[in-house]
């Protein structure tokens, strides 16, 4: 079961009211690049993202707009900025960071919504099904980089909305050594 694994750099997912704060008021997305997942994009719109020990400045935010503002960042990023940010699957941000997100037009402060995105398999009902694998299901993944590893602890998230990939953050990335073409076999 080999799966192309993509890497995840850090971005951000805003509702339509902080893009309005951030951009001005009935400010809408603008797609720069299709994304592999059916409907996602990365926009021409970049945010500085802010914590207590620095920041980072041009964050793209991934379109559409979301019904939760959610920053994605690794724990490398979370150290350099002062966050303590939770591996978390994206959506689940009761208790996560906050921090400050400042655009051209004003700023938005968020208490909770900073995670790192928890690795991940993107498939199909019918995919999932042909590989014997259920959503929410736990599974390991064994990369073929130039480091090879072997990442435990990856959910399974299955939806008729999903195209099959593997995301993982930079760190991990970096870590094993992968390039945009290596793939990684599941083991259950």
């Amino acid at each position: 079961m080999e799966i192309m694994i993509e890497t995840s750099a850090r971005h951000l997912h805003v509702t339509q009211e902080d893009l309005e704060t951030l951009f001005g008021k009935g400010y809408e997305l603008h797609p720069k690049k299709w994304l592999s997942q059916p409907g996602q994009y990365l926009s021409e719109e970049k945010v500085q993202v802010k914590g207590p020990r620095s920041s980072f400045p041009g964050v793209s935010i991934i379109g559409p707009v979301r019904p939760a503002t959610q920053v994605e960042i690794t724990l490398t990023d979370c150290r350099t900025i002062g966050v303590t940010a939770p591996v978390r699957e994206s959506g689940d941000l009761e208790g996560s960071a906050g921090c400050e997100l400042i655009g051209p037009c004003g700023s938005v402060t968020i208490s909770e919504g900073v995670i790192v995105a928890k690795r991940h398999i993107h498939l199909t009902p019918e995919e999932a099904q042909e590989w014997g694998l259920e959503n929410g299901q736990i599974v390991s993944v064994k990369t073929n980089g130039s480091r090879p590893v072997t990442f435990g602890d990856t959910v399974v998230r299955v939806s008729s909305k999903y195209a099959k990939a593997m995301h993982i953050d930079v760190d991990e990335t970096n870590a094993a050594g992968l390039t945009p073409t290596d793939k990684g076999e599941i083991i259950k």
